[in-house]
């Protein structure tokens, strides 16, 4: 049991999919289902069930998970030695659902720190309290909540949440709107998970109401675009007024004290973070994040 064998086992286990897993680790199909099926024979026990589409089974879950530990210690031990050996501060690996948010404090941090390499990692915030406990990542900035066992964290910033209309629509005169007026509205949004989503259904089910969604996508930076091309209307945070000023839509403040957007940076309390990642994190939290409103 090698670690490419591991590590091999960790893409399919990620993705439960043989082609794909061997396309991304770029080596032939036949080949890395013979891996898998040695590394369960050497284990006594299948890891995945094969019956239809490929799946992890409990054996594979739990052992997915001491691999991941185990790679993320090695790859903390790799990194603090070559720390101590090396110059500059290494690597810090930072992930987060959407990096528009980011974009001055990341700015700011590589002009004040150049020699630090920035590994950036957009992911749904269903994975990232896992990656941070697998080492995979070294810090998150989420924009929900995500499970926090093992985990520590800073609010970075608490903002309103607008309702965004294309200008002329019957509610843009309006100094505020109840979600109850919004019963009837065709909504532009992100995809299920996305903070912008799983804000928008809450609310919505708080009422025993269900949005009417005309579009939903991977592309948050997209959604005030096409609201202000007439398609629908939408959630946006006070921080998009600021940095999309451009973009010819009218904000409405929605009555609902939870309509709010709480942005939190997170890592893993049970480990020493890496130079560069106590770094970005001191970096992030001091950065003056502007007022909201």
């Amino acid at each position: 049991m090698d670690l490419g064998t591991l590590r091999q086992f960790l893409v399919v286990a990620r993705l439960e999919h043989l082609s794909r897993a061997a396309d991304e680790l770029r080596i032939a199909q036949p080949s890395l289902s013979r891996t898998i099926a040695r590394l369960e024979a050497e284990l006594g026990t299948p890891l995945f069930d094969r019956a239809g589409r490929l799946r992890l089974n409990d054996a594979g879950k739990l052992f997915r998970g001491y691999v991941e530990r185990s790679l993320g210690e090695l790859d903390a031990g790799c990194r603090a030695v070559a720390e101590t050996t090396g110059e500059g501060y290494g690597t810090v690996r930072l992930a987060s659902e959407s990096f528009l948010t980011l974009t001055g404090s990341l700015a700011a941090f590589k002009r004040a720190h150049p020699a630090v390499e920035v590994v950036l990692h957009q992911l749904p915030a269903d994975d990232m309290a896992r990656a941070l406990r697998a080492k995979e990542i070294d810090l998150c900035v989420a924009s929900q909540p995500i499970p926090a066992d093992g985990l520590a964290g800073v609010e970075l910033l608490d903002e309103p949440v607008y309702l965004a209309t294309p200008v002329g629509h019957r509610l843009a005169g309006r100094t505020s709107v109840r979600v109850e007026d919004l019963a009837d509205e065709q909504f532009i949004t992100a995809r299920r998970g996305h903070w912008h989503r799983r804000l928008l259904d809450r609310l919505f089910a708080a009422r025993d109401l269900t949005p009417k969604i005309v579009f939903e996508g991977d592309e948050p930076g997209a959604i005030q675009e096409l609201i202000s091309a007439g398609l629908g209307i939408g959630l946006n945070p006070a921080m998009a007024r600021r940095v999309a000023a451009q973009v010819p839509v009218v904000w409405i403040p929605v009555d609902s004290p939870d309509c709010r957007r709480t942005i939190t940076l997170c890592w893993a309390a049970d480990s020493r973070l890496p130079a560069a990642a106590r770094l970005m994190r001191t970096a992030l939290t001091e950065w003056e994040w502007a007022p909201p409103g």
